[in-house]
């Protein structure tokens, strides 16, 4: 057992060194936490796009990595709906975004709009909702539909989280129940946008964290 012992610790060694450096070379920091952030920097809404299609298997690696998303007692409280079809979504954007909601027309220009149905979380997750007075469905939503953009941004595509729409309309336009609800749809496209990144203006950390 000992000389297995010494046999394996300059794998470890070699192991560590290998992990170590390139931390102590990056600031601290791994090369992939260094690329996350970059592309949390990078991520902003989209309202220009380009009228070049996007491929359903691209579609389905960004809904893959929603699908992937944590949830409240595992309940993955969604289901998402992809419109890729040009007419369809100027229907849809014709219907549901037009008027009081017409701040969001430019979806007309998007070769994809994802409409995020808000399916029920599990009894349990439902319960203990009532008892903090919290939707986990809504908090689960959240975090699946940021993996979806920021996998999206990851594949050169550009989106904008809406929030602002004729629900009922939308339900209209594609079929779906009165009973369904729809909290959120996305825009999904190549951006026409040159240029960097737009500064975000945001509170500084001081502000927003605290210890203890």
């Amino acid at each position: 057992m000992g000389s297995l012992r010494r046999a394996a610790a300059p794998c470890v060694k070699w192991n560590l060194l290998l992990y170590y450096v390139p931390v102590l070379y990056a600031g601290g920091k791994s090369k992939s936490e260094m690329k996350f952030m970059e592309l949390v920097e990078k991520r902003e809404s989209t309202r220009k796009y380009l009228s070049k299609p996007v491929s359903r298997e691209v579609i389905d690696q960004c809904l893959e990595a929603a699908r992937l998303a944590p949830s409240a007692c595992n309940s993955q409280p969604w289901s998402f709906i992809v419109i890729d079809d040009k007419a369809k979504i100027k229907e849809i954007v014709k219907k549901s975004m037009t008027g009081l909601y017409n701040i969001n027309a430019f979806v007309e220009t998007a070769p994809v709009l994802i409409v995020v149905v808000t399916e029920n979380s599990t009894y349990i997750a439902r319960m203990g909702g009532m008892l903090r007075n919290v939707k986990y469905n809504l908090i689960d939503i959240g975090i699946a539909c940021e993996q979806l953009v920021l996998q999206a941004e990851d594949l050169g595509l550009g989106t904008c989280w809406l929030g602002w729409f004729n629900e009922k309309a939308v339900k209209k336009a594609l079929d779906l129940p009165k009973s369904t609800k729809v909290d959120v749809t996305i825009s999904m496209g190549y951006p026409d946008e040159t240029g960097p990144p737009r500064k975000k203006i945001r509170k500084p950390l001081e502000e927003i964290r605290r210890f203890y």
